[in-house]
């Protein structure tokens, strides 16, 4: 009978903690997308969380959170073509209110993601092919496994770049840059910046690229066969040179803070 009881109310337990899962997502869709497809998600106050997984199908999942989250409404504008969504708050509202997307998308397609974007909130990329465009304007933004053209910045926090194939743009204005390129594709140039923090960069030891790092107020250091100077007039140093055929040009500064480029 004691048995009984146990399983009855691990069952009522179960129930309502699906229950409260439940109550919280007020927003979930599916999406059939070909591979031209694009992803659009733009926020307001909240996380945007982006990771490919083995289905088929774009699933976006929106979490409401905070005392005035009824107040707060995703507004879904997709197409055949694309998934659009974002979120609307009332005119002259000092909300206490945020929406945290979670959003799956097949590992396998290449799509659009030019226009992921929030203007307090972290944005994260794992696992997933295309174009990639993120924007924050306070929040870290962390980019891990991804293959495509990657453009990740932030007005304040951190930008991480992890086991990235393609060709990678990141900055920030206020806080570190840390890239890590797996495999260099194409010749597309690359820019990685801060204008308060380090930059650290490493990329495949048969980098072809023409280099410029700089900073004026920390150390410039490189493995690569290139030149350390400091500045003649004023303060800083930099390193210029040529590597391969300098079929691309790379650029690595900060305005505060020391620059590394290291191969692998």
């Amino acid at each position: 009978m004691r048995k009984q009881l146990f399983r009855i109310a691990s069952v009522l337990c179960l129930c309502a903690a699906s229950s409260a899962v439940a109550s919280a997502q007020d927003f979930q869709k599916s999406y059939r997308l070909g591979a031209d497809g694009s992803v659009s998600i733009r926020n307001v106050s909240g996380a945007i969380d982006i990771v490919g997984y083995d289905g088929d199908a774009v699933t976006v999942s929106g979490f409401k959170e905070g005392r005035d989250r009824d107040r707060v409404e995703v507004v879904d504008e997709s197409t055949a073509g694309g998934v659009n969504v974002s979120v609307e708050y009332p005119r002259n509202c000092d909300c206490d209110a945020s929406i945290r997307f979670e959003v799956r998308v097949p590992r396998s397609v290449a799509y659009d993601f030019s226009k992921i974007a929030t203007a307090s909130g972290d944005i994260s990329f794992k696992g997933v092919r295309g174009r990639v465009r993120a924007r924050t304007a306070s929040g870290e933004v962390l980019v891990e496994d991804v293959t495509g053209d990657i453009d990740a910045s932030t007005a304040s926090g951190n930008v991480s770049v992890r086991e990235a194939s393609g060709t990678v743009n990141a900055s920030s204005a206020s806080g570190d840059v840390d890239v890590e390129i797996a495999r260099l594709e194409g010749t597309g140039n690359m820019k990685f910046s801060t204008a308060s923090g380090d930059v650290s960069v490493r990329l495949p030891s048969s980098l072809d690229a023409d280099v410029h790092m700089s900073s004026m107020s920390g150390k410039v250091q490189t493995s690569f066969p290139i030149e350390v100077k400091e500045r003649q007039h004023g303060p800083g140093s930099y390193a210029e040179g040529r590597l391969g055929g300098g079929t691309r040009t790379l650029r690595i500064s900060s305005a505060s803070g020391n620059v590394s480029l290291t191969g692998k």
